[in-house]
This record gives structure tokens, C-alpha cells and sequence, in this order.
């Protein structure tokens, strides 16, 4: 397996770790019985870290179609070098540290996190377009 499609298959389990994180801190304020529940009922408003980590969760997959798209190409097409293993493993580092950061509230160094994940996606996307 390529470098690319290994940080492909750990960014999957990087997506459900992001899952389960934002679902943990929500049943712990909210409660069990709410988790297991059809959750109509009306709730206090969430704590900070549950909204982050909410928030956390769906940057992740706003970005984690296009980091599969783009190791998928790269893949296909079979253009893996050092250039596109450095974005995919960038991406992965990038998001991985993000949760945390955003969990803990970091806001400007969050944004530069998030700046050097949409640069290793960048990678990844000029390599099939410019050889």
C-alpha cells in the first residue's frame, strides 16, 4: 500500500475518532438516556466544547471528500512521489492535530492548522494537474 492510501485509511479512522469525540462530550452533558433516546426533547444549550468539537467534526468533512478524491486520482493514476506522500501525510498531520487544538479553544493557531491542511490538499491536487 502507498504511503497516500495509508493516510488515506488512517484519515477514516481519524473521521471516526472526530465522531465519537463531538458524541462523548455531548451524552456526558446531556446524558445517557438523551443518547439513546429519539432526542426531541428540548435541552439546555451545549457546553463550548461540545460545539466546538460539533464544529471540529464537520470541518472534517467538509475536507475529507476532497483528500479522498485527490489520493484516489493520484492513485489512479499512479503519480505517488515524494511531493504528493508529503501532502497527504501534511493533510493527515494537519487534521489530526486540529482536533485538539479546536477542542482547546486555539483559535489563531487552529486557522494556521487549517491553512497547511488545505496546503497538503493542494499537493496532492497539482500533481495530476500539472505532471
Amino acid at each position: 500500500m502507498t504511503s497516500e492510501l495509508t493516510a488515506l485509511s488512517l484519515a477514516c479512522i481519524l473521521g471516526l475518532i472526530h465522531i465519537f469525540a463531538a458524541v462523548h462530550v455531548k451524552t456526558r452533558q446531556y446524558g445517557r438516556k438523551w443518547n439513546a433516546g429519539a432526542r426531541d426533547e428540548a435541552v439546555e444549550a451545549p457546553a463550548a466544547i461540545v460545539g466546538r468539537l460539533a464544529r471540529a467534526q464537520a470541518n472534517f468533512f467538509e475536507s475529507f471528500p476532497i483528500f479522498i478524491a485527490a489520493v484516489l486520482i493520484v492513485s489512479a493514476l499512479g503519480l505517488e512521489d515524494s511531493w504528493t506522500t508529503l501532502g497527504a501525510w501534511l493533510w493527515f498531520a494537519a487534521r489530526a492535530l486540529y482536533l485538539p487544538t479546536y477542542a482547546a479553544g486555539i483559535a489563531n493557531v487552529r486557522t494556521l492548522i487549517w491553512l497547511a491542511s488545505v496546503f497538503g490538499l493542494l499537493m496532492l491536487l497539482v500533481r495530476p494537474l500539472f505532471g
